[in-house]
């Protein structure tokens, strides 16, 4: 009981923390500030991430630059989502550079897989950092919160679908090598679930998003979610760690609790910005 109540308050100081900052343009009626307080969020949860993944891969011998690969997280994040389209162009081109700078910095350290070493490093800026900066670009109009709102709802409610349809019918196991407890009949509950909300109740937060991209995405965060679960749970059993990290007693890490989001929002954006649904 002692441990369901842990459960219970981290998680409703995660709901507070993230749903508050998120909405938090409404709240003050400032958009302006609201960006700027979920931007905070997100700045603290890129480092949070980068730091828990730093740590893991460390398990495997690995010596990324760590201070490198802080800095490059943080000015992705603050930077890219204040970009115009030119500067956007400038950053991808730039990549290739951050990726020579690791590996310059890697002739000063000690290790015997430089060039490993060196993508582990670049790894926070392309896993964390953009895909949280994109969910600070969708800021773009005032619908903007409510749709990342609603991405999120969905992600919660198809993990909620998986676990509540395996309890109940789970007889198939989908992927025993990374995690033995998912099902196929829990996975196509989570799914089902999913899309229905966003078809019923997507158009009622974002009225100007039409069912059937509502249909779309719906589909997309399941299927997504599914898999960025899976990619999570790849990286720790690699190196032998049940969670992350222990930032929120009881859930795990921040990577324990975003590794689906990180997975799901570069499909939701290309997406929402290809069809220009908001």
């Amino acid at each position: 009981m002692k441990t369901f109540w842990i459960r219970t308050a981290s998680a409703v100081v995660y709901a507070i923390l993230f749903l508050g900052t998120l909405l938090s343009g409404y709240l003050f009626n400032n958009f302006h500030l609201g960006r700027i307080l979920f931007g905070a969020f997100l700045l603290f949860v890129s480092m949070g991430c980068t730091f828990e993944f730093f740590r893991i891969v460390k398990h495997q011998g690995a010596k990324p630059s760590q201070v490198l690969g802080y800095i490059y997280a943080a000015c992705c994040l603050l930077a890219l989502p204040l970009a115009n389209f030119n500067l956007m162009l400038m950053a991808f081109i730039l990549f290739p550079t951050t990726f020579a700078l690791a590996a310059i910095v890697q002739l000063w350290k000690q290790s015997e897989q430089p060039f490993r070493d060196a993508a582990y490093t670049m790894i926070p800026l392309l896993y964390v950092a953009l895909p949280l900066s994109l969910m600070l670009m969708l800021f773009s109009n005032y619908s903007g919160p409510l749709m990342v709102l609603m991405l999120v709802v969905m992600v919660w409610v198809n993990d909620s679908g998986a676990y509540i349809g395996g309890s109940l019918f789970g007889k198939h196991k989908m992927w025993v090598r990374h995690s033995p407890g998912k099902t196929w009949e829990g996975t196509a509950f989570g799914i089902l679930v999913t899309i229905m909300l966003a078809v019923f109740v997507g158009p009622l937060v974002v009225p100007t998003v039409a069912w059937y991209h509502w249909l779309v995405l719906g589909f997309i965060c399941s299927v997504v979610d599914t898999l960025g679960d899976l990619v999570e749970s790849m990286l720790k059993r690699s190196v032998g760690v049940k969670d992350s990290g222990n930032i929120m007693p009881g859930h795990g890490g921040f990577l324990d609790r975003f590794d689906s989001l990180l997975i799901i929002m570069p499909f939701a954006f290309a997406y929402i910005t290809l069809f220009t649904i908001i």
